[in-house]
């Protein structure tokens, strides 16, 4: 569907509403080393196909990792969901919706949808957003959190306005230092914080930084921050907040719970038990890669080729190199599917020749800045950030 103005303000989810997910289908085992293994899917969330259900209120939806090997573009009922706030609104009214751009400026605005759109041009941006804890349910000793495996994540292409644009429109000074991020969600328990983010202002500024009303053609889902979400390309998903109702820019820095108590990682090394060590908040996404194509333990057919597929992705800037390490042998260089985008997915592809033996295999990626997956993941107690290089076995029958 195309998204104009009016088709976004008039006809496309002018109202959207959550219900709770009927009886779950099948199950799927991720064999994560600390289980559980066998986690329902559901198909029956709101604008969502088969996903896996982490957790039901809030939503925590992973995406079934099969769905990476098809397009590099994550489809919008299949894409991952997570929250923060318990409490996310069931419905929006489209056209009663305000957004507010507040704080140390000369003109503070509160912004229908259609103020919102004619802010400035429309751009896209293709960019991965992915949960600083996917993968999380891999790492040993286990850790607190959602325990994901490797669908924390997606790739779509955002369509919105530059953020730079609405704080443009309400004017900012020489001495801003930051921009805070509030959405329509609450703490499901009185008390708790509120969920809110912040971001440098040259990162708000940048040209690809932008407030996204589209994803892939579409409006919003509900589940992924309808009808407006922060989009922060290279950046993890903490930052792009979703149902973004409130915008403060800041002449100092933000203090606020989970910019200064969580979503951090340790500035140094250590090692379970270890504690009061210092921290600095998680930002920019590092360079990742997995084969699609096959599960680990898959059986290939002795004699036969072997095509395998995957996808990389570069983090903060692109990708540079795709490298597959077969029984711990010199790394071979698959085909890297020419891609003009710096934050999305990558295809790569290769055939290995015929075996008669059980193969152990690793990709690698190193990202146009020179940052290479580590063959050891370093711990951290909220296991963020997971970017160890990843490994399957083929069985030969």
């Amino acid at each position: 569907m195309g998204l104009t103005r009016r088709t976004f303000v008039a006809g496309a989810g002018v109202s959207a509403a959550i219900a709770l997910p009927g009886a779950a289908q099948r199950t799927v085992d991720l064999a994560l080393p600390g289980g559980p293994g066998g986690r329902l899917l559901a198909p029956r969330f709101p604008q969502k196909g088969e996903m896996i259900v982490q957790r039901v209120r809030p939503p925590l939806l992973e995406t079934p990792f099969e769905v990476f090997d098809g397009a590099v573009i994550t489809p919008n009922d299949r894409f991952f969901v997570r929250w923060s706030g318990g409490d996310m609104p069931t419905s929006i009214n489209a056209a009663a919706f305000r957004l507010a751009v507040r704080g140390a400026v000369k003109a503070p605005q509160s912004l229908s949808l259609a103020e919102v759109l004619r802010s400035g041009p429309h751009i896209e941006v293709t960019a991965i957003n992915q949960c600083a804890g996917n993968g999380r349910g891999f790492q040993q000793p286990r850790v607190s959190g959602a325990q994901w495996a490797n669908g924390a994540m997606g790739n779509a292409v955002w369509r919105g306005v530059r953020l730079r644009d609405l704080l443009d429109r309400a004017g900012i000074g020489a001495d801003v230092k930051a921009v805070r991020f509030t959405g329509l969600d609450k703490p499901l328990i009185e008390g708790s914080p509120q969920f809110i983010k912040s971001i440098p202002i040259e990162i708000a500024r940048r040209d690809d930084t932008l407030v996204a009303f589209a994803m892939n053609g579409m409006a919003l889902p509900l589940l992924n921050g309808f009808p407006l979400r922060l989009v922060v390309p290279g950046w993890f998903a903490t930052y792009w907040v979703k149902m973004l109702s409130d915008i403060e820019v800041l002449t100092g820095e933000d203090d606020s719970y989970f910019m200064t108590k969580t979503y951090r990682m340790p500035s140094v090394p250590v090692k379970p038990g270890d504690k009061d060590f210092p921290t600095v908040p998680i930002t920019t996404m590092p360079p990742r890669s997995w084969i699609t194509s096959h599960a680990n333990n898959a059986v290939v057919k002795r004699g036969e080729r072997i095509d395998l597929r995957g996808l990389a992705m570069g983090g903060e800037v692109g990708v540079s190199k795709v490298e597959l390490l077969v029984n711990n042998q010199a790394a071979l260089l698959p085909y890297v599917v020419p891609d003009d985008s710096r934050y999305g997915f990558r295809r790569w592809t290769i055939q290995l020749p015929p075996t008669d033996r059980d193969l152990s295999i690793a990709v690698r990626c190193t990202n146009v800045i020179g940052v290479t997956q580590p063959d050891e993941q370093a711990w951290n107690p909220s296991g963020y950030a997971r970017n160890v290089v990843e490994r399957i076995t083929l069985r030969v029958a």
